[in-house]
């Protein structure tokens, strides 16, 4: 049997993705920004894709850019916003366990003469509302906060975000990192108060290299990638036609996201469930979204629990796919102590997966918890 349980780092296209994909790569394969029939077809399914995203985001299409991913996006919304907005303050603060492409935003500009402040987080992995209040002064010109940590799955306080910046007075835009939180969580940016959102297809079960980011009307960033002025200048460069209208056939198929992580929930308490009797078992996620569990099996460290579970057919992760082996930079933050840390693996479900699998899994670890302890 096999189970996939990774689905944090990436998801399996449905056939639907797949079948659109195929036909602009066939079929519709022209340049939108042709002029002639081919073109004005190709044209046509741009603007579909990018209405079938301002549904789910209840925003103005004219609000969406199309670019190559979350780490684009994230890019795209930091260094815009703060080479846009640089004469009107110098403060930008985030905190210490976003994802590597908005952290190494922050340390280049850090570098460029920004004043960075990165809040802690606490055990749970949420960042203090105190802090951000405290962080958030008029010379503020962006806060970047994710909507949801790609490790444990904590979720952030945005409309205290949003609150904190309006209530200083300040210039700054807030930047909202939603690659985890969008398809899973209703998301509203105009009710949240986000002005800049990123979102990834790879991990709503579209393609890989594509992605959007919404910026609220008005909003005005400093472009980085010239050319051909496609995407209204923010994003130039020929429309990647076949991941578009795959990420808009993926957001096609969300159906209702409130119905969907009520039953991935189940899956994950089942999954707890099964395993509360396991000694030295340690969960290190929050209990608020479901479809990121991190645990820890105490003694058993995270690659050899990893490549057993591989062996069984059972695909989960040490942490986030970019870690690339490295201690967690997240669980450190959250003062783990490092043998939770050292153990931890992150089992992350789609809506996709079942009961059967769950247990599947479950047996495993357990399985895993009394062989590979007597080896270590």
């Amino acid at each position: 049997m096999e189970c996939y349980f990774d689905n944090s780092a990436t998801t399996q296209p449905t056939r639907n993705v797949v079948d659109a994909m195929v036909e602009v790569l066939t079929d519709c394969y022209g340049n939108p920004s042709s002029l002639h029939r081919v073109g004005d077809a190709a044209s046509d399914k741009l603007q579909a894709a990018r209405e079938a995203l301002a549904k789910a985001l209840s925003c103005d299409p004219t609000e969406l850019y199309f670019t190559s991913g979350g780490t684009e996006s994230n890019n795209i919304s930091i260094m815009g916003a703060a080479h846009a907005l640089r004469r009107r303050g110098n403060r930008v603060v985030t905190t210490c366990v976003e994802h590597p492409s908005v952290l190494e935003c922050m340390d280049r500009l850090s570098e460029e003469g920004f004043e960075v402040i990165k809040l802690p987080v606490d055990a749970s992995g949420h960042i203090s509302e105190v802090d951000l209040n405290d962080a958030i002064d008029e010379h503020t010109i962006l806060v970047s906060i994710m909507y949801v940590n790609n490790e444990v799955g904590s979720i952030q306080p945005i409309k205290a975000a949003a609150s904190a910046i309006k209530r200083s007075g300040a210039p700054a835009l807030l930047h909202v990192d939603a690659v985890q939180a969008f398809g899973k969580l209703p998301i509203k940016p105009a009710s949240l108060g986000i002005d800049l959102l990123s979102i990834s297809a790879h991990k709503v079960h579209g393609p890989k290299g594509q992605g959007a980011l919404y910026m609220k009307k008005g909003t005005r960033l400093t472009p980085y990638i010239l050319g051909g002025g496609q995407e209204n200048g923010v994003r130039s460069g020929t429309h990647g036609m076949p991941g578009i209208v795959g990420l808009g056939a993926a957001v096609s198929e969300l159906g209702d996201i409130d119905v969907s992580a009520a039953q991935v929930a189940t899956l994950k308490a089942s999954l707890i469930d099964q395993l509360s009797t396991e000694e030295n078992l340690v969960v290190n996620s929050p209990d608020e979204f479901p479809y990121i569990l991190n645990i820890s099996l105490l003694g058993v460290p995270s690659e050899v629990l990893r490549n057993f579970l591989s062996e069984c057919g059972v695909y989960v992760s040490t942490g986030s796919a970019c870690s690339k082996g490295h201690r967690s930079y997240v669980l450190t933050s959250m003062g783990l102590d490092t043998k939770v840390i050292d153990s931890a693996i992150r089992i992350s479900f789609s809506r996709f997966n079942t009961a059967e699998e769950v247990t599947y899994l479950a047996d495993c670890l357990k399985r895993a918890n009394k062989s590979l302890r007597k080896v270590n």
